[in-house]
């Protein structure tokens, strides 16, 4: 699947050089480092962020949610109002839609993420579909537009981080207003005091900083929807918008790391390769392995996700045939029958690179430590 437009110009990409401003954006967003996979649920301070604009400084006692539009009657909830609502945890895996884009050549300019965008929480809140039956929205709504209370300026637009959904997903089982993250309040960064959560979708549509929700009759154009997040190859083409997470599988580094370049270092014995594996789309129904950069495969042992919309572990033991360098690769399929590809797919924006992951060791005759 070809896919695409980044955060910068339409077509702007980059050599494997990385530019001031990229390093700007990496110092202030940060990945979860690959040997975290092996929590079951990822750390608050492990978890990955991604920031467009600044992360507003927001009083909770002030602090409203407002529902308007295409509503029969308007509402104005504070965050205490929300809490006396049902409330639901549910643990939920989030993915950057630019998770892999700084692995793509040319390289899309934006954050240039690896591999490490990703990570699984216990979220709590409340259900958005009560809330929306509540404000009445109209037969005539066609979209939802969730409005954080961040401000920036991308593309050369002034604006508030929008996103929209169509109603029908705004009113199925699973968009959550959450309030709490592994059972501590949701930290500044990670949308304070009330962010929304669309498990199954890219990160982008789970917006933070949560101000306002408007049912609206009209498709939503702004600049998040429409020119962010949609898969173009050609700066002309209208693209398609990003939406689930296709499927991915990452393995955590064996062994112990070179420091500089993180080459894996092995000693020549048994040893147990295992990661995560996840899906927008559906559960990971396989996960396979190989130690041959991709030319042979072998099927891990899986273990069904603890939730919908959790990662999954899988496991692999794996006996080294001699000392040497090997290049390790994972990759997952779904419930639907996708599966990652071994080549790159690539899009003017970077999104959704679910190219299998590839591990290089070097297994020798020394002691892992």
């Amino acid at each position: 699947m070809q896919r695409s437009t980044g955060t910068v110009p339409a077509g702007t990409t980059a050599s494997d050089q990385i530019s001031r401003e990229e390093l700007q954006l990496a110092t202030r967003n940060h990945g979860m480092p690959l040997e975290a996979l092996r929590f079951s649920v990822t750390p608050l301070g492990l978890h990955y962020v991604l920031i467009h604009y600044d992360i507003p400084v927001v009083d909770p006692a002030a602090w409203r949610l407002e529902v308007d539009g295409s509503v029969d009657r308007e509402l104005s909830l504070s965050l205490d109002d929300l809490r006396r609502r049902p409330t639901v945890t549910r643990t939920v895996v989030m993915e950057c839609a630019g998770n892999g884009r700084a692995r793509l050549s040319p390289r899309p300019i934006s954050q240039p993420w690896l591999l490490e965008a990703v990570g699984n929480a216990v979220w709590t809140g409340t259900p958005l579909r009560p809330l929306l039956e509540e404000a009445g929205i109209s037969d005539r709504a066609v979209e939802v537009v969730f409005t954080g209370l961040d401000r920036g300026v991308e593309g050369g637009i002034e604006q508030r981080y929008q996103r929209s959904l169509p109603v029908e997903e705004a009113l199925g089982d699973d968009p959550l207003l959450a309030w709490a993250m592994n059972g501590e309040p949701i930290a500044p960064q990670h949308g304070y005091p009330l962010r929304l959560l669309v498990p199954g979708w890219y990160g982008m549509a789970s917006v933070k900083w949560l101000g306002r929700i408007t049912a609206v009759h009209l498709p939503f154009d702004g600049y998040q929807n429409v020119m962010a997040y949609r898969y173009r190859q050609d700066p002309g083409e209208v693209g398609e918008p990003v939406s689930r997470i296709v499927p991915r599988s990452l393995m955590a580094p064996p062994g112990i790391p070179d420091f500089l370049s993180r080459r894996r270092l092995l000693p020549m014995e048994p040893c147990r390769l295992e990661g995560r594996a996840w899906s927008g789309w559906g559960p990971v129904t396989l996960v396979e392995v190989s130690s041959d950069g991709g030319r042979g495969w072998t099927a891990a042992e899986l273990e069904p996700p603890d939730a919908p919309y959790s990662w999954q572990h899988w496991s692999l033991e794996w006996t080294p045939p001699a000392p040497g360098d090997y290049e390790l690769c994972c990759r997952a399929t779904d419930a639907t029958g996708r599966t990652q590809p071994t080549d790159p797919q690539w899009n003017l924006g970077g999104y959704a690179d679910n190219q299998v992951q590839r591990v290089e060791v070097t297994v020798g005759e020394g002691e892992s430590g």
